[in-house]
């Protein structure tokens, strides 16, 4: 049975993201993402919804939307339920539950360890991001939700960053952008990165919790030959017990799912500009180490735990494809091109990951 929506008085504020812009809320649980968004995006996202189910099967899952208090200028402030009309239509296409997951195992312990929820960092950043101004917001699965120790990478897509409709001044600024950093050759930069350092780690570069972060300068500095060693370091991590087998297990799973991306691309017509992938695993070595083991332990025709049907089901990892600011269905005009630049560019350094 899919999870209610919570009243005003039940919604929180994140601070904790690698990318995107602030204002962003969800539930106590963290199991709900509420991102303050333009109509724009909100129409894609029911359009997306309503008549290209397949496509919306690489999207976060998209449950409704929220109406802001039109009260509250701009985005909301370290969000407060009293900060909300409270106004929520659910989306009639939404065939899954909230707490459902990409690549899940059973492992009942691990819903627990988590100290609070985390928002997927494409959708918020408390540390360098900015608010966008609306009284709207899409209601969407938190992606990272139900890892102990997420370790979460933000990946900016396209050549080509500016929409048809971008002022001189944009357009001007993200040519630059390109011209400068990793889009230019490989159609894609690292727009933010969080990887746990293990317990008792510390450092002028890591968080009180563990994470080292890796802000939006890391991703517009790196070098298109030094892509392939960063990515190692997002999912190789020893220092917190992910060692090389559960890497390149991690790597395998994260190249299947972006090959799937790559082929809806490719199957479908459409344009977004500055789209970004998330990619989320299980940063804890111990825990990524036992979900992978407790797999085996599915059936392969239910998808259940053989033992306990009711167990919660812990995540491995996930890629989901976010931020639709500048996305629209475009039929007669072919694939989206640009942004499958990035897409077949992350396609084959995971390979070369896999294969190393």
């Amino acid at each position: 049975m899919a999870k209610p929506f919570p009243t005003c008085s039940e919604l929180v504020g994140y601070n904790n993201a690698v990318a995107g812009h602030d204002g962003v809320l969800s539930d106590i649980s963290g199991e709900l993402f509420i991102k303050p968004c333009t109509p724009a995006e909100i129409a894609f996202y029911e359009t997306s919804s309503a008549l290209h189910p397949e496509f919306m099967s690489i999207m976060p899952t998209y449950l409704g939307t929220l109406a802001l208090d039109e009260n509250i200028p701009g985005a909301i402030e370290k969000a407060t339920g009293s900060l909300l009309s409270g106004t929520i239509t659910e989306n009639p296409f939404a065939k899954s539950d909230v707490s459902s997951a990409n690549k899940t195992v059973t492992n009942e312990k691990d819903q627990s360890q988590s100290k609070q929820p985390t928002a997927p960092c494409g959708l918020n950043q408390g540390i360098f991001g900015n608010r966008i101004k609306t009284n709207n917001a899409v209601v969407l699965d938190n992606i990272s939700f139900g890892y102990r120790r997420p370790n979460i990478l933000d990946v900016k897509l396209g050549v080509r960053l500016w929409a048809d409709d971008a002022p001189d001044a944009k357009r001007i600024r993200f040519e630059k952008i390109t011209a400068e950093s990793t889009h230019k050759d490989l159609g894609f930069r690292i727009a933010g990165m969080k990887v746990w350092q293990g317990l008792g780690a510390k450092g002028e570069d890591i968080e009180e919790e563990g994470y080292k972060i890796y802000n939006k300068q890391y991703g517009r500095h790196l070098k298109s030959e030094d892509m392939i060693n960063s990515l190692r370091c997002f999912i190789h991590n020893e220092r917190a017990g992910v060692n090389e087998d559960l890497a390149k297990y991690v790597a395998k799973a994260f190249l299947d799912d972006v090959i799937q991306i790559q082929t809806q691309f490719e199957n479908h017509e459409n344009r977004m500009f500055a789209a970004s992938l998330l990619f989320v695993y299980e940063g804890d070595g111990d825990a990524l180490r036992t979900a992978i083991h407790n797999s085996s332990h599915l059936s392969p025709v239910t998808d259940k735990y053989e033992d306990n049907d009711q167990i919660k089901l812990a995540k491995i990892c996930s890629v989901k494809l976010i931020d639709f600011a500048h996305a629209e269905w475009t039929p007669g005009q072919g694939p989206d091109e640009n942004t499958l630049v990035g897409i077949r560019s992350i396609v084959k350094l995971l390979r070369e990951i896999c294969t190393s």
